[in-house]
């Protein structure tokens, strides 16, 4: 299967999940448009405030009582490999229902999220009997240990950009470790999710364990972070919203968040690169993957100035083959921006970029499309100061900036010249300088000769400065979600 019929794809009557089954939502009833076409396709059930109260006490009452969190960790491993296996085998319904109404392309999902999501449970499912407390040093009189334990309820709230990735992010570790779960997805991709629901009580996850609310940040977001029984909170979306989470959660705690925030990530090319051409479209890739709709987006060109003509030419060449499409369309090689309304905001930054004395020399203004629908062309921008909107701003958008430099000390300090500190690239072919640049950028991520994510989950992920606080992935996640106490026990 490598395309479907969106006409045939919709959403069940009821969207949210708690107690192990579908629920009708009685708060706002929200269209959900396909941004491939801009046509609603479905309705979604909002969770009303009592709903939203009554599934984080569920997945509290599952957590007390129904043997998840103090059964063998090994069981736990057991269950939630099955889970990942029945992702797997149901892509064929799954697929349609992701691409349908996000950015993501039938073609995309099918090679990679499915099988990052089903992954994704089975390396936290690992680590179930893997970490714990230690003994420590301490005179032979008595016996010194830490004890992890579950924290019991958490929250968490997951973007539109790559629905069911993000979510596996967040729902993995905290369920391995024995928490149960109440899950807000984006109300713009909110249909997905609940499919992996069902699909966890039947691969044997206790119902309660958990449980999904739909809606929009202050109507259900808010108040699950704010809920009493909730003792964390995990977050990826914007510096704004993670920021107001975290008042949240310390007004009505203080109870700790991870927080996986914006990003304006810099990919610097030295004239040394070994392959320019293989550079240029690692590039190219890093700001045009999912129409530049991610956190990590490699939305800063520094390039050198010996070499910047031909790179910019190889990106300018590499953008302009892209064919726009909807995200049921086999041919598409980049897809819509999620909204209208995100794909006037990036057009607004743009012209401003323009009005300013920039230059698009590619792109720079809203793509022409066989069907109605949000999309904008990969853009590319030179003739900017590094004081502009476009160089500092979040976009979130296919639009890619460039600047000059001439040595390593320019190049990281035009990196590090930004209120972000998520992710970095870095093309060279001197280890020494590679070794350098890693240690020099101030970013949590740095890629080298390459850009992007991959399957090694174990490689923890999160930013610096304004991108956020904690990590996901990595045995830094796991252990995010327990918490410790000290004993000392007299012999």
């Amino acid at each position: 299967m490598n395309s479907f019929n969106p006409l045939l794809i919709g959403a069940e009557a009821a969207n949210n999940f708690v107690a192990g089954r579908r629920l009708v939502g009685d708060g706002m009833a929200m269209d959900v448009r396909r941004p491939s076409d801009g046509n609603v396709y479905a309705a979604l059930d909002s969770a009303g405030a009592g709903q939203v109260d009554a599934a984080v006490e569920n997945a509290w009452s599952a957590f007390k009582t129904s043997g998840w969190a103090s059964t063998d960790p090994r069981a736990r491993m057991k269950v939630m490999r099955r889970w990942a296996d029945l992702i797997e085998a149901d892509a064929a319904r799954l697929a349609p229902l992701e691409a349908v109404g996000s950015t993501r392309t039938i073609g995309e999902i099918l090679a990679w999220d499915l099988s990052y999501t089903a992954e994704c449970l089975r390396f936290f499912a690992e680590f179930a009997d893997k970490m714990g407390g230690e003994v420590v040093a301490t005179t032979p009189d008595k016996l010194g240990m830490t004890i992890t334990e579950p924290y019991g309820v958490v929250a968490a709230v997951a973007p539109w950009n790559l629905p069911l990735v993000m979510a596996a992010w967040k729902i993995a570790p905290a369920i391995a470790a024995g928490n149960s779960v109440v899950l807000k997805p984006s109300e713009l991709t909110p249909f997905s999710i609940v499919r992996v629901a069902e699909l966890a009580i039947e691969a044997g996850l206790p119902a309660g364990v958990f449980n999904v609310v739909q809606g929009d940040g202050l109507s259900v977001g808010d108040p699950l972070c704010r809920h009493p029984r909730v003792s964390k909170v995990s977050f990826t979306g914007s510096t704004a919203t993670g920021i107001a989470i975290m008042r949240a959660c310390a007004e009505t705690g203080p109870k700790p968040v991870t927080l996986e925030l914006g990003g304006k990530s810099p990919q610097i090319v030295f004239a040394d690169s070994k392959d320019l051409g293989q550079a240029a479209a690692t590039v190219a890739r890093a700001i045009t993957l999912n129409s530049g709709q991610v956190c990590v987006a490699g939305s800063r060109l520094l390039v050198q100035d010996k070499v910047a003509e031909e790179v910019v030419g190889r990106i300018v060449a590499a953008f302009e083959a892209h064919r726009m499409g909807a995200t049921w369309d086999d041919a598409t090689t980049m897809g819509p921006i999620i909204s209208e309304k995100q794909l006037g905001q990036i057009d607004g930054t743009v012209s401003r970029a323009l009005a300013a004395g920039g230059e698009a020399v590619t792109g720079g203004r809203r793509a022409p499309a066989p069907q109605q629908g949000s999309y904008y062309l990969p853009t590319l921008l030179t003739g900017l100061a590094q004081d502009s909107e476009a160089v500092q701003g979040e976009i979130f958008g296919p639009v890619l900036t460039v600047q000059t430099f001439a040595d390593e000390e320019e190049a990281y300090a035009l990196a590090n010249d930004s209120a972000y500190g998520l992710a970095a690239g870095v093309h060279t072919g001197n280890l020494d300088r590679a070794l350098r640049a890693t240690r020099a950028l101030e970013a949590g991520t740095v890629w080298v000769n390459r850009y992007g994510r991959s399957n090694d989950f174990m490689l923890p992920t999160g930013g610096f400065k304004q991108s956020g606080i904690g990590k996901d992935l990595g045995r830094e996640a796991y252990a995010a979600n327990l918490k410790s106490k000290a004993a000392l026990i007299q012999l």
